[in-house]
């Protein structure tokens, strides 16, 4: 994420002060689907993300002159997404928020063993019905974490929320999939000793363990 950061700073300033169209597309390719992906969780349709995100890389490159100042153009146009994302749900209210596109399923292990394979996809299929009956901002905080790999600063910095705010919502969300799992486990009389379990244990206690110390 960092080694992205620079490049992408540093295309940014090829852009603004050199009008450079091949850094441009580096740039535009860099971020396309993650801005796509991110979209999505907003307005639901694959299309309509794609157009969104395709406008706010226009906007920027025809205002290239007045975007010189910016020192995080990742953040920049995460929150430019979400923007228009936002604009884009008040003009059509009947959209609705609850669904995420199947392409955006989480993978959590994978195997070549038949019955393991059964096994992991409905476990994947009740992970992310879990994720998507989350509340919209602690959903797409999670994704943004657990999918980009973004910081904790630099989500709160795209959604406009405190890093605290953050933390929690992701604790919220691990403790939820934690619950799931748990649940799965019960029903299947299984005792855990997979990957799977052992990465969101690991991950629930090292995030209770933080906030102990915050």
């Amino acid at each position: 994420m960092r080694d992205r950061k620079i490049d992408t700073l540093n295309l940014w300033k090829l852009i603004c002060n050199n009008d450079d169209e091949k850094a441009f597309e580096l740039f535009f390719h860099l971020l396309n689907n993650s801005l796509i992906k991110f979209c999505i969780l907003y307005v639901n349709h694959r299309e309509i993300a794609e157009e969104i995100v395709s406008d706010v890389f226009v906007k920027c490159w025809l205002n290239r002159k007045t975007l010189l100042e910016i020192q995080n153009p990742e953040t920049y146009l995460f929150v430019a997404v979400k923007n228009q994302s936002l604009n884009h749900i008040k003009k059509y209210s009947n959209i609705h928020l609850v669904q995420i596109d199947e392409t955006n399923s989480v993978e959590f292990v994978n195997t070549y063993n038949p019955q393991k394979e059964i096994e992991n996809k409905e476990l994947i299929f009740r992970m992310d019905k879990a994720i998507t009956a989350l509340p919209q901002q602690c959903r797409i905080i999670f994704r943004l974490i657990k999918e980009d790999g973004m910081k904790y600063k630099e989500v709160a910095e795209i959604l406009n929320i405190s890093p605290r705010t953050v933390q929690t919502q992701l604790f919220r969300a691990i403790k939820r999939l934690s619950i799931v799992l748990s649940n799965y486990n019960k029903l299947n009389n299984y005792t855990p000793k997979s990957d799977i379990f052992k990465a969101l244990t690991m991950i629930s206690v090292i995030l209770q363990l933080f906030f102990i110390t915050l």
